[in-house]
């Protein structure tokens, strides 16, 4: 069986790349991987320094396996199970001992952004690619921990207007307002993703990474369980409002 995440070295520097085609959509066996593969990579004695998280090309990552999550009707603990294993991979990367640029060559919103939001820089292709949390546009409402994610890159007022209307913003947009760092050609984002990495580790390590742990320490606590709430989070999954936006959503991709 193919794996769903591909692992390259360069070096001291990893790149994991989500391989689950054709838009990535994180599905319980994908984020499973990924959390593997980030924990063991932040392993001590693993040689890795650094990691690159890609995806593409032209999709970073679509979120959340949406048809998959609708398949599971009524299934409460299935569904709960689906959305555990998406937020351990961002806590795994939240948590990574070593640090993680986004390499984003495409489109990232709603999961995709909050893996990119999870990492410590984000590079994305310039042109017509999108990211952002999207949630309530398909009836869903981004647990707090997820919106402090927003806040702390794009302030409390900008976050607040993008999250409360849904808004995927274009890459010129994202960077203008700090949602991405830089903007690089399609074919160059993991590329500048390590050359990044590599002048972060030209630091002195130790202080580097201590003053990496404190920096990212809210990011950290905005994950832990308490900040996201999953059986109100799976509660509001079965409402009316939800359900329907979520039917919409399913003939619109045509399934």
């Amino acid at each position: 069986m193919p794996k769903l995440v591909e692992t390259i070295d360069h070096g001291p520097i990893r790149e994991l790349r989500l391989a689950r085609p054709p838009v990535n959509a994180l599905d319980p066996a994908l984020s499973g991987e990924l959390a593997a593969a980030v924990a063991a990579a932040s392993a001590p004695g693993s040689g890795v320094a650094g990691l690159v998280l890609s995806g593409g090309p032209k999709v970073f990552s679509a979120g959340l396996d949406v048809p998959y999550l609708v398949s599971l009707g009524a299934d409460r603990g299935a569904l709960r199970a689906a959305w555990e294993a998406f937020f351990l991979a961002a806590r795994a990367i939240a948590q990574a001992s070593v640090p993680v640029v986004a390499a984003l060559a495409g489109h990232a919103p709603a999961g995709g952004c909050v893996l990119a939001l999870c990492c410590d820089y984000r590079v994305m292709a310039s042109g017509p690619y999108a990211i952002g949390l999207n949630e309530t546009q398909v009836g869903l409402v981004a647990p707090e921990g997820i919106q402090h994610l927003m806040r702390r890159v794009v302030g409390p007022y900008r976050a607040e207007r993008l999250l409360i209307a849904g808004e995927l913003v274009q890459a010129d947009a994202a960077l203008a307002m700090g949602l991405v760092d830089e903007l690089v050609d399609i074919d160059s984002v993991a590329t500048r993703a390590r050359v990044w990495l590599e002048q972060l580790l030209a630091l002195p390590r130790q202080p580097m990474l201590e003053t990496r742990r404190i920096a990212r320490a809210d990011l950290v606590a905005a994950l832990e369980p308490e900040r996201i709430e999953l059986d109100r989070f799976i509660d509001a999954w079965y409402s009316d409002d939800t359900q329907s936006a979520l039917r919409a959503l399913m003939l619109k991709l045509g399934k």
